[in-house]
């Protein structure tokens, strides 16, 4: 980088900077936290335990978006002066260390960015996903595995919490299904990209020739939504069935018929829960996860028809990431069309900047 592309550079961000302070109205947001602290002042405050609770999220929610805008906001500022000051000194130095400060400048800037796109109304929630195989056996149920695994791996590098809802394992290798849900802020808002089909090409383990293989696993992901949510399902809807828990490690075995599985009748969507002894309890998680998916069906249905695109395969020429491993490394994703080779890094959960990459590619 030299001192044109520096200059160019620091343009754009304070443009950038200039259009985010439109969005977030800073004064607005110190004027709500000021609102929110002299209503915790309040005694009475706290008797609506269930009320409390929420306005105590939107000051955590805002005074985190409030710091990241002026973390942002200063980092740019103070680069441009440092900039102007070493020009006019020719401070070579302070130059180089500024052009090579450039990444974490434009980090900042992005995290402040996915920050604000991180607003949508269930963005904030836990995220409910299911990973399926496609077709492909033994191969398909590796992949759905490996992206069980990748999914795990993210959660641990960002502290969420992870509950097993259902786990399904193949028989030689792999997975058939496997629903969770990872517990954290805003893991909705950054997982719900994930929802699609995603594509693996590799030289297969499991093939003595040696040859490429191509597999296909879906992910389907949705907000963890509250019970009040307006969603209504009478017993006439669905289908329920009851089998023996299983998984992986022998855990959760049971001489009983405790799993349930749950079979919305109109749209067939299919949920299925087996993380606990009780049928009782597993039948009310598989009622709120059905909750969840119906949910996230209609608003991808509105949105399809909106987009004018129709429901995908869970095959060929309908995938949204590819996963190339032979015979060079990619990771490509066709909204944000950003390639990455660090590809076990990704697969070892390594996803944030693959993730935020697509959260602002589609905001543009």
């Amino acid at each position: 980088m030299d001192a044109y592309e520096y200059s160019e550079l620091l343009k754009s961000l304070t443009i950038k900077m200039e259009n985010i302070k439109n969005i977030v109205k800073p004064d607005k947001l110190q004027a709500r936290l000021q609102a929110i602290g002299t209503m915790q002042e309040d005694s009475s405050f706290w008797l609506d335990v269930s009320k409390a609770g929420i306005i105590s999220q939107e000051k955590t929610k805002t005074e985190r978006l409030v710091a990241t805008y002026s973390h942002a906001l200063d980092a740019v500022n103070d680069a441009s002066d440092y900039f102007e000051l070493s020009q006019a000194e020719h401070d070579e130095e302070t130059l180089e260390m500024l052009y090579e400060d450039a990444p974490s400048l434009q980090e900042s800037t992005n995290a402040l960015e996915v920050q604000m796109m991180l607003s949508g109304e269930h963005d904030a929630n836990n995220a409910i996903v299911s990973i399926h195989p496609g077709a492909g056996g033994t191969e398909s149920q590796d992949w759905a595995n490996m992206l069980y695994r990748m999914y795990l791996r993210w959660a641990e590098r960002r502290g969420f919490k992870v509950e097993v809802l259902d786990y399904q394992p193949a028989e030689e290798a792999g997975i058939k299904d496997v629903s969770f849900i990872i517990k954290g802020e805003n893991a909705y808002g950054y997982l719900k990209v994930e929802n699609g089909i995603h594509r693996l090409v590799r030289i297969s383990p499991f093939d003595s020739n040696a040859k490429r293989h191509t597999s296909f696993s879906s992910v389907m992901v949705s907000p963890e939504v509250d019970d009040d949510i307006d969603i209504t399902i009478e017993d006439k809807d669905i289908r329920i069935d009851t089998y023996r828990s299983s998984g992986a490690g022998g855990q959760h075995v049971n001489k009983t018929e405790s799993a349930i599985r749950l079979t919305h009748i109109q749209t067939n969507i299919v949920v299925q829960c087996q993380n606990d002894r009780s049928q009782h309890k597993n039948k009310a998680a598989a009622m709120k996860m059905l909750k969840s998916r119906l949910y996230e069906y209609e608003m991808a249905k509105k949105q399809a028809l909106l987009d004018g695109v129709e429901k995908s395969d869970n095959g060929w020429g309908h995938q949204i990431r590819s996963y190339v491993m032979q015979p060079y490394q990619q990771v490509k994703d066709t909204r944000s069309n950003i390639p990455y080779t660090n590809i076990d890094a990704i697969l070892d959960g390594d996803i944030n900047q693959l993730l935020e990459g697509i959260l602002i590619a589609q905001a543009k």
